[in-house]
């Protein structure tokens, strides 16, 4: 297994397939999962002979454990270690959720600063910032996040059996079909890290605004949503994103959920691949 050590002293898992001349492509996984949430679009990456990259979050999967850092800024520190280890250049980044609030962070402090990001992707990300503020009084309310600790601190497996198999795939709408071991998946992913990463981490990824970061971007930039999105509303996330970003191309799924990388993966993948050969 392969691992890189932060500046702090924290051992960061990563992957690191296919040709080592090929252009990189790097995924940004959400909370509380791992880079095997990206399974289906490394292989088909590596399928089309580009080199995939993919690390496990500070306190998520197989990384370590640690106490501290569990916020935005030691996420984008923490990736650009596995991409200064690499030494990865040209390379296309692609988030999802809070991984695109990681994205979004890293391209815009590190990644473009050291030349080192062709494109970005932004799918179902949370940027700028989810919760109501006074810049953006129509994000969601604190209580709502307030929530989600307070059930990840009773029950965090329930809690996260419950997401998994409710809004996150979709999979509380009438009519969907469901994939049990799609959501044993998701938990499985979630119960392999720890459990004060994920508690902490439902601030980094509600309460940070990246607005900042966004500005930044000027590499062009994908940005995709469902507009079935339970846990990310796309008009508070993906819209704004395209209004923000200087370089941005927005496409809406109707009717898609937030896991849409997963339930979807079939339109997802090519669209993904043309924005990457453009």
């Amino acid at each position: 297994m392969a691992y890189v050590t932060t500046k702090d002293g924290v051992e960061i898992f990563y992957k690191d397939w296919g040709p080592k001349d090929a252009q990189p492509i790097v995924f940004h996984h959400g909370w509380p999962l791992s880079s095997d949430d990206w399974d289906a679009q490394m292989l088909f990456f590596l399928s089309k002979g580009y080199r995939v990259v993919a690390h496990d979050r500070r306190g998520h999967g197989r990384s370590e454990q640690v106490s501290d850092g569990h916020d935005m800024d030691h996420y984008a520190a923490d990736a650009s270690a596995v991409m200064e280890h690499l030494d990865l250049r040209n390379a296309v980044h692609i988030g999802h959720s809070t991984g695109g609030g990681q994205v979004a962070a890293y391209v815009a402090r590190y990644g473009i600063p050291q030349g080192r990001v062709a494109k970005a992707v932004l799918v179902s990300a949370v940027p700028p910032i989810m919760i109501s503020t006074d810049r953006y009084p129509d994000g969601l309310s604190v209580e709502v996040f307030d929530g989600f600790r307070a059930a990840l601190a009773a029950n965090r497996a329930q809690f996260f059996r419950d997401v998994a198999a409710g809004p996150f795939y979709g999979y509380n709408r009438e009519g969907a079909e469901v994939s049990v071991p799609v959501i044993d998946n998701w938990w499985r992913q979630g119960m392999m890290g720890s459990a004060k990463a994920h508690y902490e981490g439902i601030k980094a990824f509600s309460e940070t605004d990246q607005t900042d970061d966004l500005k930044a971007i000027t590499v062009p930039t994908l940005v995709l949503h469902g507009d079935d999105d339970q846990v990310v509303p796309y008009k508070h996330a993906g819209v704004l994103q395209a209004e923000i970003l200087p370089n941005a191309t927005l496409k809406i799924y109707e009717g898609y959920p937030h896991g849409m990388l997963t339930t979807h993966a079939d339109v997802l993948n090519p669209d993904l691949l043309a924005f990457v050969q453009a």
